[in-house]
């Protein structure tokens, strides 16, 4: 709905329109700084019930400036299901037009005249060779229906919908990582000292904080200083592609996990010399050592998760924004479902054959180091898939 407010037919806003993004993904960091400090203090120190009041009283504001701003938003108005607008072709194409042959001339595939999509306000998309199977779905020939002969336009929707589908599939493992930060970085957390004076100890969970910081820093300088001066090379208004700039965080997660696992090393170490080895033992090395890791996925996901959000967003057709940034979340929540699958499965693997295993509830006794090369190697693996994806995604340009 945010991105919907510029106009693409204004040159001005549509340039405004490239930073969007990066003040959105700005908003909601600052959002959850202000959550995870202030909030978390107050649940600590106070108790859950102000902890609770806090954000309702947040919410009750924005519901009221929501509510005052509804005169002033550009509304587009529904234009029917995407996944029934897929359907269509996918039914057409593969069933009930399987045996038809697609013309060599794309010109004599049923399309929509330009001023049938004016009226509605709607832009036609030009035919392209990819996925050339559904081009079936507009073969004009036997009965016509929705279900048996779609515009040329229609089909080229679906086929940008399933275009996208490979690099969404290289998302789940990054996402998988960032997961890490809510569990096994806060576990650590507790087995180190946490104390700043004789008076205070930082909750764990306060560490994401610095992720926080990190990215809303890395934000503003991504936007003022790394974007204007990568553009005078590459002469693209967004610096680099989505997609190289979504491959930079790929490899800079590589990066993180493996000084996770070397900071787990030397914990663990640590923990050995010093005979803390049981549960609840305190190892005498500082919470900050967990620090580089927290601030460097920050600086990550200023290149992963909004560059995804854009991508998914800016390669989607017009009609189907809103499943386009539903990809964006889908892979959020399938990578918490594969970081929940990943840890139960080495916990359950490390253990066979009477081993100690990797993840214990006992943190000192574990191998969490192993388990982060694990995922360093996970990560290296899936940052040569995407490469593979990226090398032969061919982007969509719709207009000027």
């Amino acid at each position: 709905m945010g991105a919907d407010q510029f106009d693409e037919f204004e040159t001005k806003e549509r340039k405004q329109k490239i930073s969007f993004f990066n003040w959105w993904m700005f908003s909601i960091v600052f959002g959850t700084l202000f959550s995870n400090t202030f909030r978390i203090y107050i649940q600590d120190n106070v108790g859950f019930s102000p902890g609770y009041a806090i954000p309702t009283v947040g919410l009750a504001i924005s519901i009221f400036v929501f509510l005052v701003g509804i005169p002033f938003y550009r509304h587009k108005l529904p234009t029917g299901s995407p996944f029934t607008k897929m359907a269509r072709v996918l039914v057409a194409a593969l069933i009930n037009k399987r045996k038809e042959v697609v013309p060599g001339d794309p010109k004599e595939l049923y399309e929509l005249s330009l001023g049938d999509y004016a009226k509605n306000g709607k832009f036609r998309i030009d035919y392209s060779t990819s996925l050339r199977i559904l081009d079936k779905a507009a073969v004009k020939s036997g009965p016509t229906g929705p279900w048996v002969l779609c515009p040329v336009t229609q089909v080229e929707e679906t086929k940008q919908m399933i275009k996208m589908l490979p690099v969404l599939v290289a998302t789940f493992v990054p996402s998988a990582m960032s997961a890490q930060v809510h569990t096994l970085f806060i576990k650590q957390g507790t087995t180190l000292i946490r104390s700043m004076g004789p008076h205070f100890e930082i909750p764990p969970a306060c560490l994401g904080v610095f992720v926080t910081v990190s990215m809303l820093f890395s934000l503003m300088v991504y936007n003022r200083y790394f974007v204007p001066a990568v553009r005078r090379y590459t002469k693209n208004p967004r610096g680099l592609t989505l997609l190289q700039r979504l491959g930079i965080g790929l490899v800079m997660h590589i990066i993180i996990m493996i000084i996770a696992s070397l900071t787990e090393n030397k914990r663990l170490s640590v923990a050995r010399d010093n005979g803390s080895t049981k549960q609840g033992d305190i190892v005498p090395l500082t919470i900050f050592i967990l620090l580089p890791q927290y601030v460097l996925l920050g600086v990550a996901e200023t290149f992963v998760e909004v560059s995804k959000l854009k991508f998914f967003y800016d390669q989607a057709p017009e009609g189907m924004k809103s499943l386009g940034t539903a990809y964006a979340t889908i892979s959020l929540g399938i990578g918490n479902f594969l970081g929940s699958f990943l840890l139960t499965t080495v916990s359950n693997l490390t253990m066979r054959n009477g081993h100690k295993g990797w993840i214990l509830d006992n943190l000192n006794q574990s191998h969490l180091d192993y388990f982060y090369g694990f995922y360093a190697v996970l990560s290296f693996l899936n940052l040569l898939l995407f490469l593979a994806v990226a090398k032969f995604y061919v982007y969509n340009f719709f207009r000027d």
